[in-house]
C-alpha cells in the first residue's frame, strides 16, 4: 500500500539551503520516492498561514521509514536545520483510491 510523506517548510535561510536540495532529490531517489509535489505554495482556503508543501510517495510506511532513518536523509536534514522550520507527516492509514463516478 503507498505511503505519502507530507511536508510543510518555512524556509527562514534560502542561501543556506542551496545545498539541501540536491541531497534531499538523491535521498527520495535511492529509496524509491516520487515527489508528487516540492515547494508548491498552497491556497490557504481554511485557517492560518501555510508555508510550502512537498508530498512524496513511497511504495510503502516501511520504505518511508527506512528513507527518514537513512544516513542519506540524516546528513540532508544536518544542512537543513536552522534555516528551516519543518513539520513532516507519514500518512499510510485508510488511504483509499478515489470511488468512481456514479
Amino acid at each position: 500500500m503507498p505511503a505519502y510523506v507530507i511536508g510543510e517548510a518555512d524556509i527562514i535561510n534560502p542561501e543556506a539551503m542551496k545545498a539541501y536540495g540536491p541531497m534531499i532529490v538523491a535521498a527520495v531517489k535511492k529509496f524509491g520516492g516520487k515527489y508528487l509535489a516540492r515547494g508548491a505554495r498552497p491556497e490557504v482556503l481554511e485557517g492560518g498561514p501555510a508555508h510550502n508543501i512537498l508530498i512524496i510517495e513511497f511504495d510503502s510506511a516501511e520504505t518511508a521509514r527506512r528513507w527518514y532513518a537513512s544516513p542519506e536523509y540524516q546528513a540532508a536534514k544536518a544542512v537543513r536545520q536552522g534555516h528551516s522550520n519543518l513539520r513532516l507527516l507519514l500518512v499510510n492509514d485508510h488511504v483509499k483510491p478515489p470511488e468512481p463516478a456514479s
